[in-house]
């Protein structure tokens, strides 16, 4: 992994590169309350974005807080979320996170890791995006995109999304916790892709452990 001076120069080269919350870019999921978020993030699991976005469209014009959702038959809910998937599962989570929310929470969404974590249906990818992006706290999210980048780049050294957030968490500077998330994902979309990364375009390709390999068997 990279030691702590090139991960302070990662995450400003990437500061300089790319979008961040301060410079306009919005939320993954760009919904106006705690309730809304989780739900969408239940629904983005193993769903492109603009499913996931077409899905959430359809069942809140249906229905906006807990007590409206669980009032609505399971049928419903499972058609208007078709478009993301897995709609069978997902509006059995949706139920189930409803009614915890109630029961335990009197309906008010946790702003808390722990507290949201607790519920139904809620990791802590879905947790982390909420923290950061409704309740605006300092918490870098990892999606796809920045567990991809954080182990190819060398910021983190992990298998699993959950411990590259463990990992980012404890080595990030505190500076760089707002906007992370945000330079990261961009990153992975734009220039460290899944398939063809454009190395020669990347800000950081000479702090780059991924780059320093491949570059050796060209």
């Amino acid at each position: 992994m990279l030691d702590e001076p090139q991960v302070e120069e990662v995450y400003r080269r990437l500061a300089e590169a790319m979008p961040g919350r301060t410079r306009g870019a919005k939320g993954p999921k760009g919904q106006p309350d705690a309730f809304r978020s989780c739900i969408s993030c239940m629904l983005s699991a193993q769903s492109l974005d603009r499913n996931t976005a077409a899905a959430s469209r359809a069942l809140f014009r249906l229905a906006t807080t807990p007590e409206a959702m669980l009032e609505l038959d399971d049928r419903d809910i499972a058609a208007a979320i078709k478009p993301c998937g897995l709609y069978n599962n997902k509006t059995r989570s949706i139920r189930r996170f409803c009614e915890a929310l109630l029961a335990e929470h009197g309906g008010v969404v946790p702003d808390t890791r722990e507290g949201l974590m607790s519920l139904p249906g809620i990791g802590r990818k879905c947790a982390d995006i909420v923290l950061s992006f409704t309740f605006e706290q300092d918490t870098i999210a990892v999606d796809t995109h920045v567990h991809r980048v954080c182990n190819r780049v060398g910021l983190t050294q992990a298998k699993t999304a959950e411990k590259t957030a463990e990992q980012l968490e404890a080595r990030s500077p505190d500076w760089a916790m707002a906007d992370g998330h945000f330079w990261l994902i961009q990153f992975g979309k734009r220039i460290c892709t899944s398939r063809a990364p454009k190395c020669p375009r990347c800000p950081v390709q000479d702090l780059c452990e991924y780059y320093a390999v491949t570059a050796q068997r060209e």
